[in-house]
């Protein structure tokens, strides 16, 4: 572990503006209850469910429904993206220098919460017509509010317990409201479809009411569930340089960026490919939906099995485990044939268990970097770290979605055509090696990563000993 010379030690020390939790939060050696990591996590439900009708429902309903253009809906959604791209850094790092009686994200997803809400009423409950501009202003406005909410929440995690294993804990249960979350907006549209067969204006009511359904009780649950820790550091003028070179310059953290772009790269290639895979090279169309939900189902139980076992032996190895494990299982869809569909839903079985189980660990290893920055720099950087992380996953699900598809289709596979064997053999092999060498190469990533339980312990025992005398006022 880098430690910091003496003189400059000193000098941090003396920057910190607090080395204490606040009264509502667990010491240092403190678990929190269940209960209350329940309540923190609500919010998180609401906050992914958020994306999957951005990514798979909206654009569809509102050129089938409500007349707009595909060339306009696909440059208005990647208008929002890049949009929201922009977002994440600069709310982190603002949050990061946050300071009010209420603490530093709180204030961010109470506001974010606000424009959540009023811009998911226009966008899910449409009352006239919807013209490009219109739509352009709603994603605006929802980008902003669903980013403050987002990354300040995320940051917040990290910053309620300094315990390596007890991060853990909170991501884990982030991680199963998330699946909860998730699960819920893949199953509505296919309700709606039972009631209503095609209409996107049932499938926008009930998805939007399930977000504004649970927005509510999650924002109220998680802003009352802990006090925020006091900040080490006093607030800093912002810089935009400043904050991407702490960005660049920190190796851990781009191991652990790197890694997690990885991981989404293998999910997301088996989520664009899922549908043609089981339709046309099992010859399963009637399962193509109902596999993705079963793999979902499973998802939700992993989260536990994998906290335990980073309990027991520590986040990156983990991590590695984890996604060994994944190499296995999609490997495996390589022995995987037409006529053995049994062996596809033993494997779809095993990837839902598996599922998420690199991505819940990166997440909590990205507070324990930003404690050792935080240690050697005197820099608050939590907000900004989860932020560039969350940009690491986003990245990730474009760049897998823009190589998977155009390789099935030089492979010689057509959508709406008739497809030869060796077009079909082709979508298996992208399907199973694709994300198979992504898994692959995020845990040659995290081998031999330093940054374990016991030099995270050695940081915070620097981190936790401050002498009150140096604590400035407020």
């Amino acid at each position: 572990m880098t430690t910091l010379s003496a003189s400059k030690s000193s000098i941090a020390f003396g920057k910190r503006s607090a080395g204490t939790l606040s009264a509502g939060s667990p010491s240092s050696d403190e678990k929190s209850s269940a209960g209350r990591l329940v309540r923190f996590s609500t919010l998180a439900a609401p906050v992914a469910a958020a994306n999957m009708p951005l990514a798979v429902y909206l654009p569809p309903i509102y050129a089938r429904d409500f007349g707009l253009s595909l060339g306009a809906i696909g440059l208005i959604f990647l208008i929002g993206r890049l949009w929201d791209a922009i977002l994440d850094p600069l709310i982190g790092s603002l949050s990061d220098r946050t300071r009010s009686r209420w603490g530093r994200r709180k204030p961010w997803i109470a506001a974010g919460s606000l424009l959540f809400a009023l811009s998911s009423c226009a966008l899910f409950f449409p009352a006239g017509a919807i013209t490009p501009t219109s739509l352009v202003t709603i994603l605006f406005v929802f980008y902003i509010g669903w980013t403050a909410i987002q990354i300040p929440y995320l940051a917040w995690s990290g910053e309620i317990s300094g315990q390596y294993h007890e991060r853990t804990r909170i991501a884990t249960y982030q991680t199963v409201l998330t699946s909860v979350g998730l699960f819920a907006m893949l199953v509505l549209p296919t309700l709606a479809d039972q009631i209503r067969p095609g209409d996107g204006r049932l499938q926008l009511g009930l998805m939007g009411g399930m977000l504004l359904a649970t927005l509510l009780p999650g924002v109220i649950l998680t802003l009352t569930a802990f006090d925020e820790p006091a900040p080490l550091f006093p607030p800093e003028r912002f810089s935009l340089g400043q904050s991407l070179r702490s960005v660049f310059a920190n190796k851990l953290l781009l191991r652990v960026l790197a890694s997690d772009f990885a991981v989404t790269s293998g999910q997301s290639i088996r989520s664009a490919l899922i549908v043609f895979y089981v339709s046309f090279y099992m010859g399963r169309p009637e399962w193509a939906a109902g596999l993705f939900l079963f793999q979902f189902v499973f998802g939700i139980l992993a989260g536990p099995i994998w906290m335990r076992i980073a309990l027991r032996f520590g986040k990156h190895r983990t991590a590695v485990a984890g996604e060994l494990v994944q190499v296995a299982i999609n490997l495996g869809l390589l022995l995987v044939t037409p006529g053995n569909f049994a062996l596809l839903l033993v494997l779809t079985l095993a990837q839902g268990l598996a599922q998420g189980s690199g991505n819940l660990m990166l997440r909590a290893m990205v507070a324990d970097i930003a404690d050792k920055h935080r240690l050697e720099t005197g820099e608050e950087r939590s907000g900004l770290y989860y932020s560039v992380f969350s940009l690491s996953m986003k990245a990730a699900q474009a760049v897998a979605i823009g190589i998977a598809l155009p390789l099935v289709a030089w492979l010689g596979f057509k959508a709406n055509g008739t497809n030869s064997q060796a077009a079909l053999d082709g979508v298996k092999l992208v399907f199973a090696l694709g994300p198979a060498l992504a898994h692959a190469l995020s845990a040659l990533l995290l081998a031999r990563f330093p940054l374990d339980e016991a030099a995270h312990a050695a940081i915070r025992r620097q981190l936790d000993t401050v002498p009150a005398d140096l604590v400035p006022a407020e």
